[in-house]
This record gives C-alpha cells, structure tokens and sequence, in this order.
C-alpha cells in the first residue's frame, strides 16, 4: 500500500504531550510520522499521496465503548409509519402496503410514531381499524425497543395486530398473558381488541406470542451490518466494544463479515452467555469456553458480559432462542445476585475480562476479588449514573473501569422528575471528572442511541439536558480534551488497545477521522452535529462524505 500524507491541517493527536501537529504520514496500515507539513514531505517521498486538508482537523478514530452497532442496520427493513398523525393516517399506510401485498402474507411495520424516540405518535389504532386497511392479510405494527426512548418512570410498549394476526397466533377471550409485565387488552365483551402493552423495555408479546411472523433474517443482518458500518464510520467511528455481550447469530454475522474482508469498522466483542438450562456446576464449567481470545485487529472476541436477573420476562424472551431480534444478545444471560459470585470466580480464575451494567456490581466484584485478584483484568461497569467519593475509590483499587450513560441520564433524564440517580444536585450524579482525574479509566458510549459520539462527548462537555438546562453538578463537566480522550483512549483502554488505537502516535494504526468542525474551538452547541469528511481504519478510506 502507498504512503498517504495529510498535510495542511489540525492533527489532534491525543498523545501524552497533547501535541497539535500539521501533517499526519501513513505508511500501509500504521502511522509513520506526525509532525509537520516540510519535514513530512520529505520523509513520504515523491511517491507518496497527498491529501490536503485545507485547514480542516483530524482525530484519531473514535472509540465507541458500548455500540450495539448491528442494530443500527436494522432500522429501515420494516416499513416506517413515521409521520402518521391520526389512526387514519396509519390505516391509509397499511392499505398502501396491503395493496403491495401477496393476500396472507404478512404486513410488519416499525413502531408507532417518529423515530429516533418515537415520542410523537397518532392514537393507538385497534385490529378493527387494521382490519379495515388490510382485510386478506395478516397485520403487526412492532412496539418500540423500549431503550430509544428511556425516560423515567415505567416504559409502555404498544403493538397492535389486527384480526388475521391474532388468529394466526391464538389470541382469544381465553388467552393469558406470556408474561406478567404483558397486558392484553380488551374491548367491552371481552374479546381482545388487537392492542397490547408491555411494562418493559423489551417486548415479550413479539418474540412469544407472535413468533410466526417475519423476523429479522441472517441476511438481513448481514446486509444491516454493512449500512450500520457505513453509519458509525459518518461519524468518525472507527472501532467498537460490544461489552453488553454478543449472541451467537449476530456474532456469525461479524465472523462473515471479516472473513469475507468487508469490515470497515474495527471491533471487539464479548461473549453473551446463555444460563438457561445449567446449574451451578455447569455454569461455572461453561465459563471455561469464554477464555483466551479469538481473532486479530479487525475482529476481537474476548471476555463476557453479566447481568442481574433470570426472572419471568428474560426466560419468556429466551425461549425465542436463537433468535434474539433488537437485543443482539441472549436474554437468559443474566442470574440472581447469589449465584454470580461462583461464575466470576471462575472467570477471575481464567483471566477473563467481565463486563456488567451499572454500579450495582461492583459490590459483587469486590467480594470476587476478596477470593482471587481482579485489579488487572479491567472489568467494567457499563452504564455508570452515580459514584461518590468512595464508590470512585473502590473502582480505582479494583482497576474497574467505566462507561457513563451519557445519552440517557444526563440528555433524557438530567433534570426530569423522577430521575432514578437520588437528587440532581448530588455530587455523586455522573460524576465524569471525580472519575478522571482518580485514575479510573473511563470510556464513552452511545449505546446506539443515537450512534454519533459526539452527542455523548457533548453531554459530557456541556452537562445539559435535551431542554438545554444545566445538569449540577457543573463541576464535573470535562474540558473538550478530556472528553475527546475518553471517547478514543479510554475506550481503548478499556478493550486492552491503548498501544494501538486511540491516539494519533508514529506505530500505532493508522485510523483517523478528518471532520467537519473543530472540536476543540467550535460553539458548544456544534458539538453534536460534527460529522466526518473522511474517515480511515488501517490507512483505508472506508467514508468519505
């Protein structure tokens, strides 16, 4: 491969000097060189490509520490219903698509109301209205992934299926509920009236009762995988942690992907067990498979997520098992609070790194660490809310690092009532610089909601919420650098890749993002709207807008 210089710019290199440099050289997949425009001219030799940045600044590649990236590409395979207003506007979308139709096949549509959120949506329609848009086709309008739309206090899914539907999935006066978060809900004689609501965050009814319906196939993952690459790398993205687990039909998509030589985007996923079935013994011995490490620089497979859990709702989702729609993990991969400290163990014992959602296991990680030493495998708490002063202390002495939920409790639910994180005015609320400045190795996330960082990097800058008013406490807002650090090294770090991604040094790869604005000296409020103009993974333009 050619020698490739970048001259003419703002090269933030996010190196231990914070040196601002003006060419960057690229020699195959690796950096050469940074410095400046002369003296790199010299080094790359005739031979080499020039791009010109005409003044613009480049990063290194940002670092996503929790993307969910699959599910970004399959956002557009169901037909949107967004903009429909009044259950008229629905019933007209769903006769445009019968009309398109074969009579019996089915009719799926995303969620109603717009997308990202789905906050603004028409009145619920019921399986009389649907019937009287598609009366030869079975029809089910989805309930949202309750996660794009977190808020406080209790989420409600809403589908609706209209007569044919129900019939195909024997739902009647008698039928029950799969699962006690599900509400069927009924018309005066007690029939089902084709609504239903669930008091959860991901649908049971979808994947139980209406498992007959189309689902997402492999090739729809394969395809979405290559638009969700496509999406990240827009933004600047280069690599990516799956640390909420990866189940196995989505991790076939990934290995396909690499075999085939279409990853434009580097990533490194984690294990999403799979409990049910197991006792204590079998769990401890299934541990054992998630050991060593598969894969090179493109593709990494290490580790193993956790979650609290195995109630009635996760069994009742697992059952739909292998399939696992939105989520892209196994819904059974969580267990009681008492039966994770023999599993953690055992994964301490193997050198596995372990990743779980919330503060909430760092009690358990402790006690882990009081049987065999945890300090050095950089296990994670996802999804970070709060910390104080002593909780901060506990991650640094366990070596436990952190991803901070930026999009959810600073943007959605910063100053909104009912904020789950104790008062908004408490030191311990996102406390992003405390944990910095411990020691603590901190990365940033999307969580695929959305999937740009540089939301998440202005949340972080900014401290404020979608209303634009101040999240407290102010004194933990990160300076822009200490942001962009985070969204590069310290997500890097927290993948064993500081040595090779995350900063823009001479040996590292070369993974950079030219961009649409200066992060460092543009208004606040731009933040979120930088983009990438060119983006490159392993000295290869994989985006160029």
């Amino acid at each position: 491969m050619a020698r490739t210089l970048l001259a003419g710019g703002k090269i933030v290199t996010l190196a231990p000097d914070s040196r601002i440099a003006g060419a960057i050289l690229v020699d195959g997949a690796r950096i050469a060189a940074v410095g400046e425009v002369a003296e790199l001219r010299r080094l790359a030799g005739p031979a080499a490509r020039e791009i010109d940045l005409a003044g613009r600044v480049v990063i290194p590649g940002l670092v996503d520490a929790h993307a969910h990236l699959d599910r970004e590409g399959l956002k557009h395979i169901y037909p949107s219903l967004a903009g429909a207003r009044t259950i008229e506007d629905v019933v007209a979308r769903i006769r445009a698509l019968a009309a398109a139709s074969r009579p019996g096949e089915w009719i799926v549509t995303m969620p109603l109301g717009d997308p990202p959120q789905y906050r603004v949506a028409p009145p619920t329609p019921t399986r009389h209205d649907l019937d009287r848009a598609a009366p030869d086709n079975p029809v089910y309008i989805r309930p949202i992934w309750g996660y794009w739309r977190d808020a406080p206090g209790p989420e409600i899914l809403v589908s609706v299926a209209n007569s044919r539907a129900l019939a195909l999935a024997g739902v009647g006066r008698d039928t029950k509920p799969p699962s006690p978060a599900v509400t069927i809900c009924r018309d005066a004689s007690g029939e089902p009236n084709g609504v239903f609501e669930e008091r959860c965050a991901a649908s049971v009814v979808e994947l139980v009762l209406f498992r007959m319906m189309p689902r997402f196939t492999a090739q729809d993952r394969r395809d979405g995988l290559a638009r969700a690459m496509r999406v990240y790398n827009s933004t600047g993205t280069t690599a990516v942690h799956e640390a909420h687990g990866v189940a196995d039909e989505v991790m076939e998509i990934w290995r396909a992907a690499h075999r085939e030589g279409r990853l434009t985007v580097r990533a490194q996923l984690m294990h999403s067990p799979s409990w049910r079935g197991m006792d204590e013994d079998g769990r401890v011995r299934a541990v054992g498979h998630f050991a060593g490490e598969e894969g090179d620089d493109w593709l990494r497979i290490r580790g193993m997520f956790i979650e609290l859990g195995g109630g009635a709702d996760h069994l009742a989702r697992a059952s739909a098992a292998p399939y696992t729609s939105w989520a892209g993990f196994h819904y059974d991969c969580g267990l009681p609070r008492e039966a994770l400290v023999p599993v953690l163990a055992a994964a301490a014992r193997a050198c596995i790194q372990v990743s779980g959602l919330t503060s909430m296991f760092v009690p358990t990680y402790e006690v882990v660490a009081k049987q065999v030493p945890i300090d050095g495998l950089r296990w994670i708490a996802q999804h970070l809310g709060v910390a104080d002063a002593a909780e901060i202390a506990r991650l640094k002495r366990l070596g436990v690092g952190v991803t901070p939920l930026t999009n959810r409790y600073i943007d959605k639910e910063g100053n909104a009532p009912g904020n789950k994180f104790r008062n908004k005015a408490d030191e311990s609320f996102m406390p992003l610089r405390s944990l910095i400045e411990s020691g603590v190795r901190v990365g940033l996330e999307t969580d695929n909601a959305p999937p740009s960082l540089w939301h998440t990097i202005w949340h972080s800058v900014a401290r404020r919420d979608r209303f634009g008013n101040a999240v407290t406490p102010a004194s933990e807002k990160l300076s822009r650098e200490q942001a962009l650090r985070a969204a590069t090294l310290g997500s890097a770090s927290l993948m064993f890749r500081e040595d090779e991604i995350g900063s823009l040094e001479a040996g590292k790869l070369a993974d950079l993002a030219v961009l649409s604005d200066d992060p460092l000296t543009c208004d606040e409020d731009a933040l979120p709207e930088i983009a990438a103009e060119m983006t490159m993974v392993g000295g290869q333009v994989v985006y160029e807008r």
